[in-house]
């Protein structure tokens, strides 16, 4: 299985925030934000492992700014840190002013995904390799951020972080 890059699962989704997806302030609504970041999310782990994917987790959103109607929001999705079966999707969202033409990054967000074969089995995804200094931070980070989830749900003591990192290393 060849390895591959972020850039190969980039994932950009641009449309318009309509009037009927805003809630009483005219700002867009946070669960159809979710909806469009899990499918860019979804179509960058399935670019990155050429298979069926299902969302296991959203790991980490932030609504930094709100949306208003008329503006233009583009989801930018990409494979930061394949595992197993396994790939986190780091996402930033970006606004666009409609007066201004101004791009602001207004949210961001963290999801993982599993690979999946025709029966729902979890299959293995591909090797990624970052090449940019963000990449890299991004594909280190997943790492951390997937030990605290394991030792979180109790699947993996704190000590254990050591060992865990070396596995997922290939040390």
């Amino acid at each position: 299985m060849q390895a591959k890059t972020p850039s190969d699962s980039k994932t950009l989704m641009t449309d318009m925030v309509l009037p009927s997806e805003t809630n009483p302030l005219n700002n867009l609504f946070g669960g159809e934000l979710l909806a469009r970041m899990d499918r860019a999310s979804s179509i960058a782990a399935r670019r990155h492992s050429r298979r069926i994917t299902v969302t296991a987790s959203v790991n980490h959103v932030a609504f930094n700014h709100a949306v208003p109607v008329g503006s233009v929001v583009t989801v930018e999705a990409s494979v930061s840190r394949a595992f197993n079966s396994s790939m986190e999707v780091y996402l930033d969202v970006w606004m666009e002013d409609r007066f201004s033409g101004e791009r602001t990054k207004a949210n961001e967000a963290i999801y993982t995904f599993v690979a999946v074969d025709e029966t729902g089995k979890p299959t293995k995804v591909p090797k990624l390799i970052p090449e940019t200094e963000l990449e890299k931070e991004r594909f280190n980070g997943a790492l951390r951020r997937k030990q605290l989830s394991l030792v979180l749900a109790r699947k993996m003591k704190p000590s254990d972080a050591t060992e865990l990192r070396a596995l997922f290393m290939g040390e």
